[in-house]
């Protein structure tokens, strides 16, 4: 009896972490999946495969983290324009008391802030907040997560960044390198489950 209550209290254990950990895991092909943007368009990550590097961004803009890093990250999508990294923002609770479509076009981001009506796409990555990044390598024939999890190691002041874990990746992906980041924990407002 001793050895089954030690079975079962590692299967529950393995069963919590493994739900915990959802989503896809690094070097997992992502599937295609379409959302509606900011404009009522609807944005497909298959308009995106003349990209290098797409990062996807599970944000919001009434998280106080999120708007610390709102400013870094549009820099970083500038910088990485010409360089083939396309940017898209994706809301997880785009109007379930979140943000409306007509609040997140007001943004005039210069790439997509789309919605995630019913969070199946944030489900599907296993993001849990916001801000929280995912770098998906273009294969040529499909997209290859590469990482996820935290933009840097100081969300409250910028100055204070020592380790730039997104610029970081996107660099080695760019050269074709191993990702030295690893999955790195977000630091942000827990995703509210509609």
């Amino acid at each position: 009896m001793k050895h089954f209550a030690t079975f079962a209290a590692a299967f529950l254990l393995t069963t919590f972490a493994f739900a915990q950990g959802g989503g896809y895991q690094l070097g997992d092909k992502v599937a295609n999946f379409s959302l509606q943007g900011a404009n009522n368009q609807s944005v497909s990550l298959s308009d995106f495969t003349s990209a290098k590097t797409v990062v996807l961004v599970f944000t919001n803009n009434q998280c106080p983290y999120a708007k610390l890093y709102e400013n870094r990250l549009v820099t970083l999508a500038s910088t990485y324009a010409s360089r083939g990294v396309q940017f898209i923002f994706i809301n997880p609770g785009a109007g379930e008391g979140s943000e409306t479509l007509e609040e997140m076009s007001a943004k005039n981001y210069s790439f997509p802030y789309l919605a995630d009506a019913g969070q199946k796409i944030s489900g599907q990555f296993g993001a849990t907040k916001t801000p929280e990044v995912f770098v998906l390598h273009n294969t040529g024939d499909s997209f290859v997560l590469k990482y996820k999890g935290a933009i840097d190691d100081n969300p409250q002041v910028e100055s204070g960044v020592k380790n730039n874990y997104l610029r970081g990746v996107l660099d080695d992906v760019l050269a074709n390198k191993a990702v030295a980041a690893g999955d790195k924990r977000a630091t942000g407002c827990l995703i509210k489950k509609y």
